[in-house]
Parts: C-alpha cells; sequence; structure tokens
C-alpha cells in the first residue's frame, strides 16, 4: 500500500491536508505528480506532497512555496 498527503499552508499559518491510499505504486505516483500539477500554480503560499509506504517509510516529497510578488 501506499499513502499520498497533500499539504496546504495558508498565510494565517493554518494547515490543510487530504490523504489517499493506493494499492499499487503506480496509482500512487499518478496521484502524487496529480497534487503537485495544481501546487505548481497554486495560490497557497506552502503548498506540498508526499508519498509514504504504509509502513511510513517516506518514497518521495516535493514543496511548492510561493511568495508574495
Amino acid at each position: 500500500m501506499y499513502i499520498v498527503i497533500e499539504l496546504q499552508t495558508n498565510a494565517d499559518g493554518s494547515v490543510g491536508n487530504s490523504v489517499w491510499a493506493f494499492a499499487t505504486r503506480n496509482e500512487a505516483e499518478q496521484k502524487y505528480h496529480q497534487v503537485l500539477m495544481y501546487a505548481a500554480t497554486s495560490s497557497v503560499p506552502v503548498h506540498a506532497a508526499t508519498m509514504l509506504e504504509n509502513t511510513g517509510y517516506l518514497v518521495k516529497n516535493e514543496c511548492y512555496v510561493h511568495s508574495e510578488q
């Protein structure tokens, strides 16, 4: 099993998250990259994705930090 977590940190410091579980790595990879696709152009100040094995082992993670222009 693989777990994908989406994290969004708002300007006020509040954090939201979404979590999905997948039976295969390929399915998890698809969701992971989908989250990052939206995170790349997000208006959320900090938008991240993490992929874990169900044992807690970190497979990969990436974060976009959007500073005010």
